[in-house]
């Protein structure tokens, strides 16, 4: 996959303030104060930097930590991780694979079949509802 590479600028230019403090700050917005953390429609989630496909609905559920929770990627190539050592602790941050922007983390404490929450801040999707 070709990655987007831009400058902070041309990020700064295309994203709102909160959504680049997200994805290019990896800052976190607060829990229970996202758009999506409720949304119980059909349909995929795609990332707010560069509209790669991340996540389906079908895979999203209530988590009860005031972020959109998921428990798999969309698909094999949407995501990437690495491990955030900030705050004092460890966790695994996720990813954007094609624009490398901070999405949220994940945790090993999610529902079956793959026991993941993805936990995802929602100024750094878009969804679009399916019919």
């Amino acid at each position: 996959m070709e990655k987007i590479i831009k400058t902070e600028e041309e990020w700064k230019a295309q994203l709102s303030p909160q959504a680049f403090q997200i994805l290019r700050k990896h800052g976190t917005e607060r829990a229970f104060s996202g758009e999506y953390n409720d949304n119980h429609e059909n349909g995929k989630y795609y990332c707010a930097g560069c509209g790669h496909l991340l996540f389906d609905s079908k895979a999203k559920f209530d988590s009860g930590t005031g972020w959109p929770s998921f428990y798999e990627a969309a698909t094999d190539d949407a995501i990437e991780t690495t491990t955030d050592k900030s705050f004092f602790m460890t966790r695994i941050e996720v990813h954007c694979a094609k624009c490398n922007g901070h999405l949220g983390h994940v945790f090993p404490d999610g529902p079956k079949p793959t026991g993941q929450r993805y936990c995802m801040n929602s100024a750094s999707l878009q969804f679009k509802k399916i019919e």
